[in-house]
Order: C-alpha cells, then structure tokens, then sequence
C-alpha cells in the first residue's frame, strides 16, 4: 500500500465533527494553509467560484452568536408555531450548540460566486472546498464542523454583511477540541456498493 495513502486515510478516518474548542490560538500560517488546501478542490469549468470569509473578531463572533439564538427564537415561534415554553427550550438547546460551535478562535463561511459562469454548478464547487478544508484543518490539529443551519444563514449574512452575490455554503469553526469526539460506528463497505446496476 502506497505512503501517500496510508497518511491520507489516516487523516480522512481521525477527522471529527467538533462542537466545542479550547481557546488555544490558531497560527495565521496554519490558516492559511487550510485554505490553501481547499483552493485546490475541483471546480467546474477550474471556475474556483469561492470566497472564504475568515472572522477572528471575537466581538463580531459574539454579536453572531447572539443574532443567531434570537433567529432561531423568532423561528420557532413565527415559523414552527411553538408555544412560548417550546420556543424557550429549543433557544436553551440552540444557544448551547451555537455557543459552542462559536468557541473557537477563528470561523470561516465558505461562499460561492452566483454569477460564476458555470453558476449551477457551484455549490457542489464550495462543498468540495470544505472536504477539503476540513481534512487540512485536521492534518494540523484543528477541528471543524460541517455547519449548514446550526448557525442560521440569515444570522451570519447580517452580522457578516456578505452581498446577495454570495450563496452561503457553510460556515465551520477552526481550532483546537476541548475533547477530540469518538469516532462512531461505520456501516460496513458492502453496505454501499452496487456493482453494474439495480437489479
């Protein structure tokens, strides 16, 4: 078996969904890094239609954390029609999740172009950036998460200003776990394999 894979797998089977992070710096070289590595994902068309938005401000990082407990609140009430004792319970769970995702030192939203030329295509172009981002974020010690609504668009498109030019694809937290999480029971490979066709 090949060097290269074997360090790549290792990677890819050590990389954890982290929802809470010690206050432990974030070098701007490893930052670098990490998105240096999710600039070379495929994209359709070499369009590369990303934009990392990086946010270090922990005052603008709090004011997120804040804008989306109320989005969620407002959302449970207006939107799920909850009862006012729901809606508060729900805003308990949801500032935990938030308040943890959001303890990192540094956030990164990846966005997409919608006037990239092969536009359609592009948030697939931004989820393989992430792949990407994730597991160099990992090769370096650092833990991220796969946030699509756990933080609500609205609330990181407000508080970030990011133009309507930008289609949000995920916002992920960079740093150093509290605890690195297990890693949980995978489904045996033969479990996903069709060979030719449905019968």
């Amino acid at each position: 078996m090949s060097k290269k894979y074997e360090v790549l797998r290792q990677v890819i089977e050590e990389r954890r969904t982290v929802r809470r992070y010690t206050d432990a710096p974030v070098p701007e070289e490893d930052v670098r890094r990490i998105l240096d590595a999710a600039r070379y994902a495929p994209s359709s068309g070499n369009e590369q239609p990303w934009k990392f938005l990086v946010v270090r401000d922990r005052k603008r990082i709090n004011e997120l954390r804040d804008v989306a407990v109320r989005t969620t609140l407002d959302y449970c009430r207006t939107k799920l029609g909850m009862s006012a004792e729901q809606a508060e319970e729900q805003q308990k769970t949801q500032t935990e999740y938030v308040t943890g995702c959001l303890s990192a030192p540094v956030l990164v939203a990846i966005l997409v172009d919608k006037e990239a030329k092969w536009a359609s295509y592009s948030r697939h172009d931004g989820a393989l950036a992430a792949a990407n981002l994730m597991l160099a974020a990992r090769a370096l010690g650092y833990g991220t998460i796969y946030g699509t609504d756990g933080v609500p668009e609205a609330a990181v498109r407000k508080v970030f200003s990011i133009p309507e030019r930008y289609e949000f694809v995920i916002l992920t937290p960079i740093g150093v776990p509290e605890d690195w999480p297990k890693a949980p029971e995978r489904k045996d490979l033969e479990s996903f394999l069709v060979y030719e066709r449905f019968e």
